[in-house]
């Protein structure tokens, strides 16, 4: 006996309803899924930007390698279109790297010029030099009075290792190493903030030395650093300040701060060709 009654039917019809909704409830639960598929693609896009910073980098360790090597002199255009031609990027690219460039004061970000190899000039490095003078002479007399044998062994260590490589590498390398003598002395002063601020201008002291001094000079002399930590052995701290301060103003008189133009073409000053 059929169920004819009004109750019948309107479950009839519910269940009918049902069947027909189905589709559309279907498709609306396939949204989720699309959701879900493009998450699932969120490494790929981190990857992406992995991508990018390693070639932001590339890029920066390209111009600075260059840089240091004297390759790129002062003065120098990096023309945005010519760097996205070598490095097959877009111009966003190139200019975070050129910005981060300039943050180091390795280049210059001149308004609808563009970027050029930086020029620092008489007045900037005769400043640069002079706070140098001032830390380094703060730090030599904190040196000698807190080094400890075990502190005169690593420096030793250092001078070794610093000989060596200046009779074996390119300029480039032994002056990095000579570099770092100054930060080892400054560790003893056993003042943090004294170490930061002389890592600072270093940094800024090298770049000049890397830009304008000419090729074949040790930015550094050993027999200079031998004769420091000779000092700071015996206690001598005025003896050391006075050395130190000697040292520097070598160091300072060897800038040439003169740009020389070269006639190579931008890829093989960034050792691309």
């Amino acid at each position: 006996m059929s169920d004819t009654s009004p109750r019948s039917s309107k479950r009839s019809a519910r269940q009918a309803g049902h069947a027909e909704a189905a589709p559309a409830r279907q498709s609306r639960a396939g949204r989720p899924r699309v959701r879900h598929d493009a998450l699932a693609e969120a490494p790929v896009l981190q990857a992406d930007n992995d991508a990018g910073e390693d070639i932001i980098t590339r890029i920066y360790n390209t111009v600075f390698e260059s840089v240091m090597d004297q390759r790129l002199t002062p003065g120098t255009k990096l023309p945005e279109a010519a760097l996205c031609e070598l490095f097959g990027v877009g111009r966003t690219v190139v200019q975070k790297a050129l910005q981060k460039l300039a943050h180091e004061h390795i280049v210059e970000l001149r308004p609808n010029r563009g970027a050029v190899v930086a020029m620092p000039t008489p007045a900037e490095t005769r400043e640069i030099f002079e706070a140098r003078r001032a830390l380094e002479a703060a730090i030599m007399r904190l040196a000698v009075q807190n080094a400890t044998r075990a502190d005169l062994s690593k420096l030793r260590r250092q001078l070794k290792e610093e000989h060596e490589v200046m009779h074996s590498y390119a300029q480039t390398r032994w002056a990095r190493l000579a570099s770092s003598f100054h930060m080892r002395v400054a560790e003893l002063s056993r003042n943090a903030t004294l170490q930061r601020y002389l890592g600072e201008l270093v940094s800024r002291c090298s770049l000049i030395v890397a830009l304008h001094e000419p090729a074949g000079y040790a930015s550094c002399e050993h027999e200079e650093h031998t004769h420091i930590v000779d000092l700071i052995e015996r206690g001598d701290a005025e003896g050391a300040v006075a050395a130190m301060e000697s040292h520097l103003r070598s160091l300072e008189e060897h800038i040439h701060l003169v740009s020389e133009k070269s006639g190579n073409s931008l890829a093989r000053m960034l050792g691309m060709e």
